[in-house]
């Protein structure tokens, strides 16, 4: 791989022992993937920011990076945390996961990366154009910035964000290429595809279907006549979640399906196979239900603004989690739908969510509209879960 003289400095450590690490970490990286050179990014997304999930050996790697004079050279964002950052004891988290979350927190901040801490980060301003290259983590928001927004990443990890992060620089192979783009599968949807929870439990069908099929896969998709970005976000944390998809194209919506035609290899979904996923993801009753949690990915302020509009008058029975990110709930504030959904009894959970949360153990069965949810509730967190529409999952939090 050729590198730049500044490349290279960074490499030979003359920026810093942090910068050189990170170059260390994207030049093994390109070696890996046969890239030719870095290309700069303007973007990136760090995944690993739940102290559940980095424990202390994870947290010394950060405090090295920050020791080390590692500072951020694009706009970066973190995906969620464990834990609601101003919130948490209201939440049941305890002190000890609190007081080792925010040193996780501190660390990324002392690198000057922006703690907002959330898996949609398009929504608060982290927001591509057509065309331009960054380096992501985050499964669902990766496949997002690829597919809906036209930007180009490959799914990063944690630390291969950071090191992008760092140098401003990022190993060009994968989707940051042409040949990579190109749709490899055919897929025409024969069903009606309205709510989040429908485009989750289609999402669960192609992306377990391609996870079969083996090798790298971009779907082209046919049938859907209309997808919101609050569907679209559903769809891409389903793919990423059941398929690993990095990558799709729906003919008429996203902004790269234009230049393809629909390849040779045909599969057909329908409204059957959708609802087996469906029931699949559905092993709870009402009865059972005593955990209620929207925002997977982290809800819109359109989302927000519905969950007010459902609850204003009324009292929740149940826990009840509205997970979003940090400025969204400002915005919401602002309007009064913070005040209509606590009078309620809802709870908000900013900066967190159910799958990084430290949840388990607390619930028995957990109603979503989210297909990635389900999947983390039941794997990771041993809960009954129940797939419902948006508006139900609502309906279920009042018993």
């Amino acid at each position: 791989m050729q590198l730049t003289k500044e490349a290279q400095a960074m490499l030979d450590g003359t920026q810093g022992r942090a910068t050189q690490k990170a170059m260390e970490i994207l030049a093994t990286l390109g070696a890996i993937y046969g890239a030719e050179r870095l290309i700069p990014v303007t973007s990136v997304q760090v995944a690993g920011v739940s102290y559940a999930n980095l424990g202390e050996a994870g947290l010394a790697f950060l405090s090295e990076m920050a020791e080390g004079g590692g500072r951020a050279r694009v706009l970066t964002t973190l995906n969620p945390a464990g834990m609601d950052i101003e919130n948490w004891k209201n939440l049941g988290i305890e002190a000890d996961f609190a007081e080792n979350q925010r040193r996780v927190l501190e660390a990324y901040e002392r690198m000057n990366i922006i703690a907002a801490a959330t898996c949609t980060p398009y929504l608060i301003g982290n927001t591509p154009h057509f065309g331009e290259h960054i380096a992501w983590a985050e499964s669902s928001a990766v496949c997002y910035a690829n597919s809906v927004l036209g930007a180009r990443s490959n799914r990063e990890g944690g630390p291969s964000a950071l090191a992008a992060s760092l140098t401003g620089l990022t190993p060009e192979y994968g989707y940051h290429l042409d040949a990579y783009r190109q749709p490899t599968l055919g897929i025409h949807v024969e069903s009606g595809l309205g709510e989040n929870a429908d485009f989750g439990a289609f999402g669960k069908v192609l992306g377990e279907r391609l996870e079969k099929s083996g090798g790298r896969r971009v779907p082209y998709i046919q049938g859907i006549a209309s997808a919101s970005v609050e569907n679209l976000k559903s769809l891409c944390a389903s793919l990423a979640t059941y398929g690993g998809v990095t990558l799709f194209h729906i003919a008429g919506i996203t902004p790269e399906a234009s230049r393809f035609v629909p390849p040779d290899e045909q599969m057909v979904i329908e409204e059957e196979d959708i609802q087996k996923a469906r029931e699949s993801m559905s092993d709870a009753d009402s009865t059972e239900i005593d955990f209620v949690s929207l925002g997977c990915p982290h809800l819109s302020i359109k989302e927000i603004a519905r969950i007010a509009e459902l609850l204003e008058g009324k009292q929740v029975v149940k826990e009840f989690w509205i997970t979003t990110a940090r400025p969204t709930k400002a915005i919401a504030d602002r309007m009064g739908y913070t005040a209509v959904i606590e009078a309620a009894g809802a709870r908000f959970a900013a900066d967190t969510c159910c799958v990084v949360a430290p949840i388990a153990g607390r619930f028995r069965a957990l109603a979503t509209d989210s297909a990635k949810a389900c999947y983390y509730a039941s794997a990771k967190n041993k809960f009954k879960t129940a797939l419902l529409p948006f508006d139900e999952a609502v309906r279920q939090a009042l018993g």
